[in-house]
């Protein structure tokens, strides 16, 4: 288990350090231009890390289901849409809402059992745990701001 949360939490420094840099790809070329040479930038280093690691190995995709291929495409509205949700809400925010966004459909499709997954039951718990993030993006988002002001 201590590896796995070492590992989930080595891959949120690299998602921020990616989103970063993404942005500032962003300002310099434009959404569809910094979309591909990220897309392009990532295909380049994991086919390289990949050969070397697995070999030829990498190239058996005999038992993979047709519909697992659209996986990088589902990966040109990831980056597009977080590139443009950084510019238009600023990291943070924007990366606190996909964030949530991310474990809300997470639960959505365990809970179901949709996409191939084992179902897993919904509990308050879940429910609560998401809310609560839910919660503290709002105040964060309205942190520094008064609500309310009246003056007597």
């Amino acid at each position: 288990m201590f590896v796995g949360l070492a590992i989930a939490i080595i891959g949120g420094f690299f998602l921020s350090l990616q989103n970063i840099f993404n942005s500032k790809v962003n300002e310099q070329t434009g959404s569809w231009s910094a979309t591909t040479l990220i897309l392009g930038m990532g295909f380049l280093a994991s086919f390289l890390i990949g050969l070397i690691l697995e070999g030829e190995r990498m190239f058996m995709l005999d038992n993979m289901k047709s519909w697992y291929w659209f996986s990088g495409i589902i990966g040109v509205g990831v980056v597009s849409c977080l590139v443009r949700s950084i510019k238009l809400l600023g990291p943070t925010y924007a990366i606190s809402i996909v964030l949530t966004s991310q474990l809300c459909f997470a639960l959505l499709f365990d809970s179901l059992g949709w996409l191939g997954l084992e179902k897993m039951p919904f509990t308050f718990q879940q429910l609560l745990g998401v809310l609560v993030i839910i919660g503290g993006i709002i105040v964060f988002k309205l942190g520094g701001k008064e609500l309310v002001s009246e003056k007597c």
